[in-house]
């Protein structure tokens, strides 16, 4: 072993649905995240899902039965399968009807998302970056739009609209837009309120 971590990060999308959908966290063993998977997103086809990951059906197989562990990418595109397949559409809409109901009756959502090492993003055309994090109060409406995505560009637009709010204030209009700031969406962090 080099001595790295081998426990895979899940990318800002399953972060996300972990935070959002509590009871719908990924799996803690490799071999339900691997049957979850092999069942849920490739209708049962351990073939498929081998071509997937760009391995052979028996790896796959000895994924399920846990006498191999999943490592490196196919760790963590496992771990990041296993949190979709575990969030259906049908909940992740449910949500962000739940969410809506509550931004038209002026309630905040409960969520947040904080920009960590806030120097990893820079505001265009100055030089200053600033040392810390950025704690970003999720508006309700912001919120069910990242109940219904499954894509990161996505996540991020509402991020950098965030941190355009929190630089400019609170207020929609002010100096800052969500283009003025670029930031590396795993120096994220979803959090409940």
């Amino acid at each position: 072993m080099s001595g790295q971590d081998s426990t895979p990060t899940p990318g800002a999308n399953a972060r996300l649905k972990e935070t959002l959908f509590p009871s719908r966290k990924a799996p803690a063993r490799t071999t339900t995240q691997s049957e979850h998977v092999r069942d849920r997103k490739y209708g049962g086809n351990t073939a498929a899902m081998a071509a997937a990951y760009n391995v052979t059906p028996r790896t796959v197989g000895r994924w399920i039965d846990g006498t191999r562990t999943p490592r490196g990418a196919n760790a963590t595109q496992l771990r990041q399968e296993a949190t979709e397949v575990a969030t259906t559409s049908r909940g992740r809409e449910r949500r962000a009807r739940e969410m809506e109901k509550r931004d038209q009756q002026g309630l905040p959502s409960g969520y947040g998302a904080t920009v960590n090492r806030a120097n990893s993003f820079d505001i265009q055309g100055s030089s200053a970056l600033r040392s810390r994090n950025i704690p970003i109060p999720l508006t309700s409406a912001q919120v069910a739009k990242l109940a219904r995505t499954m894509d990161e560009a996505e996540i991020e637009a509402v991020i950098a609209q965030g941190i355009a709010e929190y630089m400019n204030g609170g207020r929609v209009s002010g100096g800052f837009s969500p283009s003025d700031f670029t930031f590396n969406l795993d120096d994220v962090t979803f959090k409940g309120m």
